[in-house]
């Protein structure tokens, strides 16, 4: 069976690979606007399977292939929190993220031909309270411009946290230990070529 991850992200490939499953990456491209009325899980649901199942339809995947798909949004104080357009959308998304705990939702789906399994990981993230220095240093390292949320955990605005509470790997891009049991799920054991593993 052939397993391809619907993503280009550096971050969700080397996750995946950490897995011990082989793999090739596909990468789509969906309208990722939230529709009008959906929750956060809702919304990271749907995207994961979309791109899951646009990577199906648009490759010329043998019979058996699995396409895995993943989303992850911030949400904080009620609101979804894209990437930033500009600078002060990104420093208003700071403020917010200051000195309080946010939401992190990270969602992934795995499809073939006439199957499906989706499974939806929250996690709380605390921030220390951002001076101004703060956000504006972080803005110009150039990291932010291309996270949802404006940050990423694994870089620079590691300094930010005070508290993770679930899973780091979800905050990052891809749950591993959800990811594991999905692929078991479709007969993808983990490790392979190790001790096959089926949590």
């Amino acid at each position: 069976m052939t397993l391809v991850l619907a993503s280009q992200s550096p971050r969700r490939s080397e996750l995946l690979s950490s897995l011990g499953v082989e793999f090739a990456r596909f990468a789509v491209d969906i309208d990722e606007s939230p529709h009008l009325g959906e929750t956060p899980e809702d919304y990271v649901h749907r995207l994961a399977l979309e791109k899951a199942k646009a990577a199906m339809l648009a490759g010329n995947w043998p019979s058996g292939t699995w396409v895995l798909g993943s989303d992850t949004t911030v949400v904080a104080q009620g609101q979804i929190l894209g990437k930033p357009e500009s600078k002060s959308h990104f420093t208003q998304m700071m403020q917010l993220l200051s000195d309080s705990t946010h939401q992190v939702l990270t969602s992934v789906a795995l499809v073939s031909e006439n199957r499906d399994f989706v499974d939806v990981v929250t996690t709380d993230v605390s921030f220390i309270k951002l001076s101004p220095e703060h956000i504006d240093a972080y803005w110009a390292t150039g990291e932010p411009a291309d996270k949802a949320g404006g940050y990423g955990i694994q870089g620079y605005a590691s300094v930010f946290v005070r508290q993770v509470v679930g899973s780091y790997s979800a905050v990052v891009g891809l749950p591993l230990h959800e990811t594991a049991k999905i692929l078991s799920k479709a007969e993808l054991p983990v490790w392979q070529g190790a001790l096959l593993l089926k949590p």
